[in-house]
């Protein structure tokens, strides 16, 4: 199917009709920037090109994301029935995405990093990389994320010039090497051209979160948020991001109203994409107030409860995790625990080393247990990368192992973690638990002085009653 149509980046489409062309564009832009309308627009360059391939392969990599696995393989079937006469660019394209389709992650990054060796400009191909790079479809990420991902776009930044997509996503593979100045200027810059690009947008709230500057943060995202589709799937994780800044400042109820409002399985489709933002959220209340949220667990269970039995991404499994234990369901976290159990049992050393006693140490965790919980944790904290993410949804489990060495009175090893974060970024949380740290062992005086540290930021811009600013005047009250 000869054609001189051709994408923004060059690239032929083999398409002999010019709107289907500009549909699918149009559509390629709203996926890149996480924006609404993605999908209707490439249903659309379809109902104008039953036979364009490519759209096609984009729906089923768009059905991915959403975590619709059977319709993406059925988008990327159809593509490859459509293959003859397509680009070679185009047919490795499908390729990548239908081995990704069909859960043979690792294989799909190698095509993907060898596609992108000869086609560095294929932007929705980019995108592809880091999902493989930091989930992959085997059950765990690239164990040498997030190194691996910047290294890519080091090499794809020659080719990508000044493109808003590109500079987008470089930014993320930047905050996520703890290179804050240069995420937050690739991400500002995509903004300057397309200030509608939400993967920007989240590349400026993650270097924030990184810099432990929870207001500024907080003061660009919901001002942005404000111009930002509310029908996009993307809404739900940026609020999310918000809900952080709000707990970091100590505002529980603006942070249980976007919960409320974007996050809760309720206020979404009940989909399994949204598992992460909805049981972490949950979780960090539970554990940063020492009680329930006023929300209900079982929706967050009844979301999380294919992982009971199903096979899939050890991200999944880590927020399923969460959401068994909190809402106390015995029966769906054994068996998970057991489908774990028998992958290691049968070799899979992922399953053993980390996903099965990250697992385990929650439930020990939730049951109370603490030193068993920090025996399953404690091995597993330097190989969290492994199970994907960003750094700040996995923070969740570094506070749990964290929550777990101070309710075990392991002040030692919940000190050094603590010197640690807070030498990189200093939180008014982070300083509140040092101070549980030096109470734990007698010190009084420094005690006392990195809660009132911590009280003050809090007294200031935070709600006048929260159960973590109650708890922590208890302590204080203890120590005078």
């Amino acid at each position: 199917m000869p054609s001189n149509i051709k994408d923004r980046y060059g690239m032929t489409l083999s398409t002999s009709s010019p709107d289907a062309a500009d549909r699918w564009q149009e559509g390629i832009d709203l996926l890149l920037s996480q924006s609404y309308g993605a999908e209707e627009k490439l249903q659309e360059a379809i109902d104008l090109d039953e036979g364009f391939a490519i759209a096609h392969g984009c729906l089923a990599f768009l059905h991915m994301t959403r975590a619709r696995p059977d319709q993406a393989r059925e988008s990327v079937k159809r593509a490859l029935e459509l293959a003859d006469g397509i680009t070679d660019r185009e047919r490795r394209h499908l390729e990548a995405v239908n081995l990704w389709a069909h859960g043979k992650g690792p294989d799909a990054l190698s095509l993907v990093k060898e596609h992108l060796g000869e086609s560095p400009r294929d932007a929705v191909l980019h995108r592809l990389a880091q999902r493989l790079y930091m989930l992959g479809c085997s059950g765990a990420g690239d164990p040498h994320f997030p190194p691996s991902l910047l290294a890519m776009m080091n090499g794809l930044a020659p080719h990508c010039g000044d493109d808003w997509a590109f500079l987008g996503q470089y930014a993320f593979a930047h905050h996520e090497m703890g290179i804050l100045d240069k995420a937050l200027s690739l991400a500002e810059r995509s903004l300057e051209i397309n200030p509608g690009n939400a993967v920007a947008a989240h590349s400026v709230t993650h270097s924030y979160f990184e810099y432990g500057d929870a207001a500024t943060g907080g003061n660009f995202l919901g001002n942005w948020l404000e111009g930002f589709d509310a029908r996009a799937h993307y809404h739900t994780h940026l609020s999310w991001h918000q809900a952080l800044f709000e707990l970091a400042l100590g505002r529980y109820g603006e942070a249980l109203q976007l919960y409320e409002d974007w996050i809760r399985p309720t206020a979404i489709a009940k989909n399994i994409s949204g598992l992460s933002d909805s049981a972490s959220f949950m979780w960090r209340m539970t554990i940063y107030g020492g009680e329930s949220p006023p929300m209900p667990w079982d929706e967050v269970k009844e979301q999380a409860a294919p992982a009971a039995t199903t096979p899939g991404a050890a991200f999944r499994d880590a927020h399923a995790a969460l959401a068994f234990a909190a809402s106390g369901d015995r029966e769906l976290m054994d068996q998970m625990i057991d489908r774990l159990r028998t992958n290691a049992e049968n070799g899979n050393i992922f399953a053993k080393e980390v996903i099965l006693p990250l697992a385990q140490g929650i439930d020990a965790f939730a049951q109370e247990d603490y030193g068993t919980a920090v025996e399953y944790l404690e091995p597993v904290f330097p190989q969290l990368t492994r199970i994907g993410g960003s750094h700040a949804q996995r923070e969740v489990f570094e506070d749990t192992v964290l929550e777990s060495y101070l309710r075990a009175e392991q002040f030692d090893k919940a000190e050094a973690m603590l010197q640690e974060r807070l030498g990189r970024r200093e939180t008014p949380r982070d300083t509140f638990w040092l101070g549980r740290v030096m109470a734990g062992r007698g010190e009084s005086t420094t005690a006392q002085a990195n809660l009132n540290k911590a009280g003050a930021i809090w007294q200031e811009q935070g709600d006048a009653e929260t159960p973590e600013l109650a708890n922590l005047r208890s302590l204080a009250g203890s120590l005078a």
